[in-house]
């Protein structure tokens, strides 16, 4: 889009939201407090490193399509996360697995995993002037063939994983200290049953013990910040997860541990979103996954829906940017791979930005007062407030395409890149 017509655009819209006491020039500038950790599991189909016939199996993920073009290596994946991020206005993070390590030659299996395995991965994050984020992986392992790992009654596979999950915390608490952010080490297990389980508090038993031997060890604040992630169900785990919300909402909280929101993880009529105050009264941080489910945990490529838009709205209505971190969690292999780390980015930065354009203080006042015509009225009509306009203005002055422009950045890599892999 021509620079000049974006700025004329946006001169419209700035004095529309003025004329409900809305500053855009403000809102763009709490986007700087918008961080989005983007997953690198995308860019080739949760597959990993760990030897060369690494292939996604277990623990009830499923990624579906066959897009030409997926990273087969390491400098492939950090390739396409680069072109994404140059695409994308704004703060981004990147969030590693731990079977995304430079392993060479020699299998290095999870229990053995080492600093020195992430060392590029450091250095690439310093290069480019962001943080990472970290996930044990306990999930396409033949310990995890039989749905459990911290919650296993097999104490040898127990001890694995919780070996496993004590080396991602150093390595996590090591990024944290070299990048001078601190890094998430977000825990999630596949653990469940597929059919009627009579032993449920065994399972939950162990995985509370498991949890209590990993987090023996503290480490600073500064480098490191632990977080668990409960699911309702999943592939494999449709009558019982171990991990569910009842089980690490109050570990979290007694154990002073971050707990993860992903929103494809509750069931379809729950509003992920509305815990999000109910937590924070409870809570100093939260993380999320924001991902898209269609009818299941299916994780398709964010969009700005109606529950994405929810969201983001409670984090800001709480004044909760800075207190909440806000991770993506998807993997779509039938689209262009690039293209889907682009619109699912975004579309969680524009949440954010028409969140911080609500005329508040309006709304405020007219539910306070039981003006609740004004205030259905007023959010109605913000619908149709020239949005559009202010994203494309972020998104020039933040030397990236706006409008339909990076879908031709997009055309031209893969041109270029995807298709000659």
């Amino acid at each position: 889009m021509k620079e000049g017509k974006v700025l004329d655009a946006y001169n419209i819209a700035r004095e529309r939201y003025a004329e409900l006491d809305v500053d855009t020039d403000a809102a763009i500038k709490q986007m700087d407090d918008v961080i989005i950790s983007m997953h690198c599991w995308q860019a080739d189909d949760v597959g990993g490193f760990e030897k060369p016939d690494s292939v996604l199996g277990g623990g009830g993920i499923q990624v579906t399509g066959n897009y030409p073009g997926k990273a087969g290596n390491i400098s492939e994946v950090r390739q396409d996360i680069e072109k994404a991020m140059a695409l994308l206005p704004g703060k981004q993070r990147l969030n590693l697995h731990a079977f995304y390590g430079e392993f060479g030659d020699t299998f290095v299996d999870r229990d053995q995993i080492e600093i020195r395995h992430f060392a590029g991965w450091i250095d690439w994050a310093k290069n480019m002037k962001t943080g990472l984020d970290f996930n044990p992986t306990c999930f396409s392992h033949p310990r995890a063939d039989d749905g459990f790992t911290l919650s296993s009654k097999n104490e040898g596979n127990r001890n694995f994983w919780i070996e496993h999950v004590k080396r991602c915390r150093v390595i996590a608490a090591a990024m944290g200290k070299e990048l001078n952010t601190p890094c998430i080490n977000n825990i999630w297990i596949p653990d469940g049953s597929k059919d009627i389980s009579v032993d449920r508090f065994t399972n939950r038993a162990l995985l509370k013990e498991s949890l209590d031997e990993i987090f023996k060890v503290d480490y600073p604040a500064k480098h490191l910040k632990d977080s668990v992630e409960s699911k309702l169900f999943g592939i494999g785990s449709e009558s019982m997860v171990v991990g569910s919300y009842d089980f690490y909402l109050p570990y979290a909280l007694k154990n002073n541990l971050l707990i993860c929101l992903d929103n494809g993880h509750f069931h379809p009529t729950e509003q992920t979103g509305d815990k999000i105050s109910a937590c924070l009264q409870f809570f100093d941080e939260l993380m999320l996954h924001v991902t898209r489910g269609v009818r299941w945990d299916s994780d398709h490529v964010v969009i700005l829906n109606d529950e994405i838009l929810q969201i983001a709205q409670e984090v800001v209505r709480a004044n909760a940017i800075k207190r909440v971190h806000v991770g993506l969690d998807f993997f779509d292999a039938s689209i262009n791979r690039l293209g889907a780390y682009v619109i699912g980015t975004r579309a969680a930065q524009q949440a954010f930005l028409i969140s911080l354009l609500e005329p508040i203080n309006k709304l405020r006042s007219f539910e306070n007062q039981g003006q609740y015509f004004e205030r259905l009225a007023l959010l109605e009509i913000m619908k149709t407030m020239p949005f559009g306009a202010v994203w494309d203005y972020y998104c020039m002055i933040g030397n990236v395409p706006a409008g339909t422009d990076y879908i031709i950045e997009i055309q031209n890599y893969e041109s270029e890149v995807l298709s000659r892999r």
